[in-house]
Parts: C-alpha cells; sequence; structure tokens
C-alpha cells in the first residue's frame, strides 16, 4: 500500500477503505509519511469530504492513536459536554457542578483558547490554586470525592488530531467538516465518557457562520457519537451575540459564580440549564422536561454552587480568592464606552467583541502568548437595550493602556437603529 495511491483515490473522489486511513494515519503518527503527503491527503478530504462511513473510521483510528480511557470505575453515568467555542463561553463552570449534583460523574478534559475562543483550561488556571494538571489517577479519584474534575488534555490523547491540526492551521483545512467532526469526536470518544452533550455555536462569534452548517456539523457528530455506543445530542445556540455579560478569564468565573448563587440569570442560564438537562436526560434515561425540572430545582436551591465550592477546594482552589470575586474587575486601566447617538441596540458582532478581548489581553494570537486574567470586557447595553448618547455600552479591562484604535473598533461592534429588533432565542434547536 502507498500513500501516493490514497492521496490519488480521494483527489478523484473515490470512498477509502478503513485500511487505507489507518495505513495514512498511523504512518504519519509514526513518521513513516512526510508533512507534504498528509498535507495533501488533507487538501483532497477538505475538497472531496468524506463518507459518515469514512467520518466513523477515521475518527476510530485518530482516538486509538494515543491513550484510550475506560471511565467504568466511576460508574454508568458518566458525562461529558464540549463547546465547539465562543465568546463569553463559560457554561462548564455552571453545568459541571449541576450535573455532579444529580449523581453524573464528569471527568472533562479541556482545552486552551486560541484567538478570540476563551478555553476552559484558561479560565480555570485563572483562579487562585486550581491544578488544572494532575496525574491521571489523581483526576479520576477528584471525580470518584466530588463528582467532578476539569484539567488540561493529556499530551497522549489522540496523537494523530495533535499532528494532523498543525497541518491543518497552515494549509487551510480548518474548516472541513467531516475533519472537525473527526477532531472533536475522536477526543470525545478516547475521554471515555458515556454520554456526550455537544454545544454547537452559530453566529459571528463561532465558526459556523449559519444554521445550516450548524446542523451540517451537529448531525454528523451525533451519528459519530451513535456508531461509537454513545449517548449523545447536539445544541445549537446563538452566538450572534456574546453569551453573558462578562467576557475575560477572571470576569466570567465571576459570572459563572453569581449565576450558580442565582444573582444573575438570563441567556447564560438557560443555556447552561439545558445543556445540563440535556446531560441528565440522556445519562439516566428519563425524560427532557424532567431533567431539566431537576437540573432547575438543583440550581435555584444553590446545591450547584456549593459543589462548584467543593470542585474548586478539592483541586486546590483559594477560597477566600473566589469569595472576593468583585475584585476581578481591578484590571489597571479601564475604559467605558459610551453611545454617541439614540436608539436601540440591533447588533452585537461577537467575532469583533471577541477580537477586542485578544486585544485587551484576555486572549492569545499566538499559542505562546501569555494572558492577562484580568483583561476582558463588561457588555452594559445588549441587543433589545434602549440607548441615548453618553450611556456606556461597555467597560474595557486591561492591565496594559488601553489604545484608542481598541476603543473604536470595539464601538463599531455595535449596530443602533431606531426599531428595537426581535431578540433570537439563545438556543436554536437541539438535535438528538
Amino acid at each position: 500500500m502507498r500513500v501516493y495511491d490514497i492521496i490519488s483515490k480521494k483527489r478523484h473522489k473515490k470512498e477509502l477503505t478503513k485500511e487505507e486511513l489507518l495505513f495514512a494515519v498511523n504512518g504519519f503518527v509514526n513518521g513513516e509519511i512526510p508533512d507534504y503527503q498528509m498535507s495533501a491527503l488533507l487538501m483532497a478530504i477538505a475538497c472531496n469530504s468524506l463518507t459518515n462511513q469514512e467520518t466513523s473510521d477515521l475518527t476510530e483510528i485518530m482516538a486509538k492513536s494515543g491513550d484510550m480511557y475506560n471511565l467504568s470505575e466511576l460508574g454508568e453515568f458518566t458525562a461529558d459536554k464540549h463547546s465547539t467555542g465562543g465568546v463569553g463561553d463559560k457554561t462548564t463552570l455552571i453545568v459541571a457542578p449541576i450535573v455532579a449534583c444529580a449523581g453524573l460523574k464528569v471527568a472533562k478534559m479541556s482545552g486552551r483558547g486560541l484567538g478570540f475562543t476563551g478555553g476552559t483550561a484558561d479560565k480555570l488556571e485563572a483562579i487562585k490554586g486550581y491544578k488544572i494538571s494532575l496525574p491521571y489517577n489523581e483526576f479520576i479519584n477528584n471525580v470518584k470525592k466530588t463528582g467532578v474534575s476539569v484539567i488540561t488534555q493529556s499530551g497522549n490523547l489522540c496523537k494523530a488530531d495533535k499532528l494532523m491540526y498543525a497541518l491543518r492551521d497552515v494549509t487551510a483545512t480548518v474548516d472541513s467538516i467531516p475533519l472537525i467532526v473527526s477532531s472533536i469526536m475522536s477526543k470525545k470518544i478516547a475521554s471515555g465518557a458515556k454520554t456526550i452533550v455537544l454545544d454547537v455555536k452559530k453566529g459571528s462569534g463561532a465558526f459556523c457562520k449559519n444554521i445550516k452548517k450548524a446542523t451540517e456539523l451537529s448531525e454528523k457528530m451525533v451519528n459519530i457519537g451513535k456508531r461509537h455506543n454513545r449517548k449523545i445530542a447536539a445544541v445549537i445556540t446563538d452566538m450572534d451575540k456574546p453569551l453573558g455579560k462578562y467576557i475575560g478569564n477572571l470576569l466570567e468565573v465571576k459570572e459563572a459564580i453569581t449565576t450558580l448563587k442565582n444573582e444573575t440569570g438570563g441567556e447564560l442560564k438557560e443555556v447552561s440549564l439545558v445543556l445540563s438537562a440535556e446531560m441528565i436526560s440522556l445519562s439516566k434515561n428519563i425524560s427532557y422536561e424532567k431533567a431539566y425540572k431537576q437540573a432547575k430545582e438543583i440550581l435555584e436551591s444553590n446545591k450547584a454552587f456549593y459543589k462548584f465550592l467543593e470542585w474548586m477546594e478539592n483541586q486546590g482552589a483559594d477560597l477566600n480568592f473566589l469569595k472576593n470575586y468583585n475584585d476581578f474587575e481591578n484590571a489597571l486601566y479601564k475604559k467605558e464606552i459610551k453611545a454617541q447617538k439614540n436608539g436601540f441596540v440591533t447588533k452585537i458582532n461577537a467575532e469583533q467583541v471577541g477580537n477586542v478581548s485578544v486585544m485587551l489581553g484576555a486572549g492569545r494570537k499566538e499559542k505562546q502568548d501569555i494572558i492577562d486574567n484580568y483583561a476582558g470586557i463588561k457588555i452594559e447595553k445588549n441587543v433589545g437595550d434602549k440607548v441615548q448618547p453618553n450611556d456606556c455600552l461597555a467597560v474595557l479591562y486591561s492591565n496594559k493602556k488601553i489604545s484608542k484604535e481598541t476603543e473604536d473598533y470595539f464601538y463599531n461592534a455595535y449596530d443602533f437603529g431606531n426599531k428595537k429588533p426581535k431578540i433570537k432565542p439563545a438556543v436554536l434547536k437541539i438535535i438528538e
């Protein structure tokens, strides 16, 4: 078998066998197939796509290219969630303690952010004392003790994905649906949870800009999960504007805490409850309505907040640091962005807002960039709000001086009109 023939076969839109995909992927991981040939195969896949069977086979091969975790010692209710990435997405910090209170076991490995998409690992690492990296045995023991533990992804998890993504990033093949599906699902399958709930973002601040693409991605991932005997659902959520009021690592930790304490609500609370309900419903084989009611009762009784504190303390976090969450707005520089006209906020470009958070220091342009944990944005006026000149639209936070260019770029993320816009729901569609 030659990788040349495999590339040629896919270039001519023919279906690859599992053996051919195995030969190509394992040969690349082992260093026997050079970057330029794998790049050619990835481009052929990006141009001509993969069938459901090919995608399933590729996912399995990638999952088995590194460590495969068996969570059976945690019982039958192991659950995981994955977000395709967005602006202000801190739902894991809320969902994990809710479902842990419902008896689910959340042994989750989360990634770091790159660009305007924030990473859960970065938010947790911003918490003083929190141990984001743990030996596997300690990680599992933490889950046994509290029901939840979240750490960074193991370096040995899905070796093929790590190597292939580095090539996709520089060969314009990142946006290929089958490659996205195999990348996400290989990691979820290798992580071992029996239940998987996917939060697929749709809108200006997401990879999927429209509902059609979000639905296609969701259906393919759900299909792959079912083929690998997982209980799985995809929740398509709105990312045409940031989720919640805060963007930035410690600022988002603050909002997660206030949501868990029932001091704030809105779309962040609703998305978190829907994701929690899907995880509980699928895991325990109960109706979605019953699961949603259970999740809501857990959140509003403050049980989830106390579970969050238990999780934090068990993983080394300084609870006094978390208790003083109002101090998370104490960046060296603050700048209010004010409205210049009368009217209604009709649109907030989430991607543009996310880019501003990176400019302030809350995200990375390159993998080696150091994050300012206090940098970020507080949204004061959201879509549908009425404004008049000098009303505060948002506050920018940074430990470096905020440029006029950054201020102007943020202001231009807002659109205004004379008529109040129709507000879209936060949850757009659920695919099971």
